[in-house]
């Protein structure tokens, strides 16, 4: 069935791939198959490099990281792509795609498959591709010929609306490889339209916004993933010292405010003892301003975690329906910039948290996550971020050492920290880092990872070594799923099934083609780290820590 006869005429391939250049798509990942390979070829006609992984999971990462990469500076990208054949393709990249979702990732998973008429009687590798993504997707569809033009521009426009997010199409054999009619003819010299733009805040919404802003006495700000998605960094930050008011973010939200400010209190919501710190300031606030906020990143710690009397004020791109807190007293669905400018125009100004309260709690969150004394995964982290550049993107992948991680690494900017914050997956640090550095050569990247996560995507080493990316790879070694270890010895169970051998992670990077050395002092961290920015391939540093290291860490 692969077969076909190769055509000068355009193919559905080569709308497809016309109308992803034209949204501004540079870069594709996965893994080929029979089905996809018009489809990639038409990719590369159009100017967008193929770029081949190991895993369709690792693909997606690596098509996240890349457009973390292009968001800098405007803070808009067109979304990743994410390319699978038929069946077990599909099947692979289900996790990156659920992860999109709930992070927030504009991504477009375009899958290979066989036609309608011919599924009825070649059922080989055949199964309901949409009836398995329509729950982590915002969209899916199936072109035909004739439809591939406006099933991608519908695709594209979703995937960007409103809170981003994955949208999934599939295409026939002969839809691909097919010569194009009708409005796909059409539609390959079309433009596409400009995304509509959210509204400014006005009328009786905004009046009474400004007047609990103009009473407030200790007005706090929590910023979340959907004012990084809508690059506000800069508006969030002039509000914030405008109106003296300290920022708590989620994970996703570090580096909205310069950390190094001292309004900025860092990242919240997984850390039981940030958390405890934090209810302090939580509690006194007589004003809370939720600026893109969205609370699929925090734990249940977070449910209802100021009192009911408390007003809020929300900013957000879409309807909340989480239920995780009381509904505010003041909303609305309007750009972020524009509203935090509108709501701080001429207020007032007054002398707001007379008691240094945020002060006080910024310096215990300080003392709380500094170093040991000796050697362990906080003084590995610290040590990191004072060798590294300031600019250096770094990426962490789930486990005990990410929310450890997230507490100590000072992001200046958005986007320094990148991880998954919602979902909460493993294998996804080095193929975040991976993609980053792909589309950003000239950012340092750094992908924190925990032994049993390096395990899980082993194979994309391989992948940095073919691409020759100079990521920095940090694996903290404890031969344990270190955080489910430490849940299981809180219940009082047994161990098992967290604890495992060791491997000899700088042997398994030589033999990837990179560089791997052992660490177990703070002095060969420092120097390996320094040795690892002016290579041409990956270096790993193994990082020798011992199980149960972060007990009482976080």
């Amino acid at each position: 069935m692969f077969d076909q006869p190769v055509s000068s005429a355009p193919t559905g391939a080569d709308v497809a791939a016309a109308k992803l250049a034209a949204a501004g798509c540079k870069r594709a990942f996965g893994v080929p198959g029979g089905e996809v390979l018009a489809l990639i070829e038409g990719l590369r006609a159009a100017g967008i490099a193929f770029h081949l992984t190991k895993h369709e999971n690792a693909a997606g990462f690596m098509a996240e990281g890349g457009w973390h990469a292009d968001c800098e500076g405007s803070g808009h990208a067109a979304p990743g792509l994410l390319v699978a054949t038929v069946g077990p393709g599909v099947a692979n990249a289900v996790n990156v795609v659920a992860n999109a979702m709930q992070d927030r990732v504009p991504m477009l998973f375009l899958t290979g498959c066989v036609d309608a008429w011919e599924a009825h009687s070649y059922t080989h590798q055949v199964f309901d591709h949409q009836a398995m993504l329509r729950p982590v997707v915002k969209a899916s569809f199936r072109a035909e010929a004739g439809s591939v033009g406006v099933v991608v521009e519908k695709a594209l426009a979703i995937a960007a609306a409103g809170q981003p997010g994955p949208v999934h199409v599939d295409l026939p054999i002969s839809a691909l490889e097919g010569a194009a009619i009708g409005d796909d003819l059409a539609a390959l010299t079309e433009r596409l339209p400009p995304a509509p733009a959210l509204g400014a805040p006005a009328g009786e919404a905004l009046t009474a916004a400004r007047a609990l802003l103009s009473g407030a006495e200790r007005p706090l700000v929590i910023a979340g993933v959907d004012a990084v998605n809508e690059g506000a960094g800069e508006a969030v930050a002039r509000f914030c010292r405008q109106l003296g008011a300290p920022l708590v973010t989620s994970y996703k939200g570090k580096g909205l405010l310069d950390e190094a400010d001292p309004l900025a209190l860092g990242g919240a919501g997984l850390s039981p003892k940030a958390d405890t710190a934090l209810a302090p300031l939580l509690a006194a606030a007589d004003l809370i301003l939720l600026a893109g906020y969205d609370p699929i990143e925090m734990r249940k710690g977070w449910r209802r975690p100021w009192p009911t009397a408390t007003p809020v004020i929300e900013i957000a791109p879409v309807l909340r329906d989480h239920g995780m807190h009381t509904a505010p007293r003041v909303s609305f669905q309007t750009a972020l910039p524009g509203t935090l400018d509108a709501l701080a125009d001429n207020l007032p100004s007054k002398a707001r948290w007379s008691d240094s309260a945020p002060t006080h709690i910024r310096a215990k969150l300080r003392e709380t996550f500094s170093p040991e004394p000796d050697w362990g995964p906080a003084r590995a982290f610290h040590t990191l971020r004072d060798v590294l550049p300031p600019e250096t993107v770094a990426t962490a992948d789930s486990g005990a050492h990410r929310i450890l991680l997230s507490q100590i690494w000072r992001c200046p900017s958005p986007r320094g920290l990148l991880q998954s914050s919602a979902l909460c997956t493993m294998g996804c640090a080095v193929p975040l880092a991976m993609g980053h550095a792909l589309a950003r050569p000239d950012v340092p990247a750094v992908a924190f990872v925990g032994d049993a996560g390096l395990e899980m995507g082993l194979g994309e080493l391989a992948t940095a070594r073919d691409l020759k990316l100079p990521v920095l790879i940090v694996t903290l070694v404890d031969e344990s799923l270190a955080l489910i270890e430490m849940k299981q010895r809180a219940g009082q169970r047994p161990n098992v099934g967290v604890d495992f051998p060791g491997s000899n992670f700088p042997a398994i990077a030589e033999a990837m083609g990179g560089v791997g050395v052992w660490i177990d002092d703070e002095t060969s961290l420092r120097a390996e780290a320094a040795k690892a920015t002016g290579r041409e391939t990956f270096t790993l540093l193994a990082v020798r820590i011992g199980r149960r290291a972060y007990d009482g860490k976080f």
